[in-house]
Parts: structure tokens; C-alpha cells; sequence
């Protein structure tokens, strides 16, 4: 699967408030893996960027995919 994608604006980033924004912890993490292209029938390299939050109402972390690319 070849899929690309791009960084949109986000809810994190419609909140500008203080009182919204306290308690918010929002991050990013990026991996380096190796992904199976089954059109190309090869492995290859890709950059995952996830988006890392805490969500007090369930306390416990999110993480969801925002981005990946080629390398």
C-alpha cells in the first residue's frame, strides 16, 4: 500500500484559549520502519508521525498516525 499523506490543521491547533489549552499535553513522535508496498511487492523505509495526547476524561494516552512518507 502506498499511501501518502500531509499534516492538516488539527483541533490542538483551532484552541487558543489559555483555560482550553491548560492540561493539554500534545506531542509529536516520528519512527523510521520498514513497511511491505504491496504494489511494488518490496519492503520499504518509511517516516510515521504520530501525534501523541493525553486524555484526562479516560486518563489514558492517544496515539494516532498524522503523517507518513517515503525515504
Amino acid at each position: 500500500m502506498n499511501v501518502r499523506r500531509s499534516i492538516a490543521v488539527t483541533h490542538s491547533m483551532a484552541l487558543t484559549t489559555p483555560a482550553l489549552l491548560q492540561g493539554i499535553d500534545l506531542h509529536y513522535e516520528t519512527e523510521n520502519r520498514l513497511v511491505w508496498n504491496e504494489q511494488e511487492r518490496q519492503n520499504e523505509e518509511r517516516e510515521l508521525v504520530y501525534e501523541i495526547s493525553w486524555i484526562p476524561e479516560l486518563s489514558t494516552w492517544r496515539r494516532f498516525l498524522r503523517s507518513q512518507r517515503s525515504k
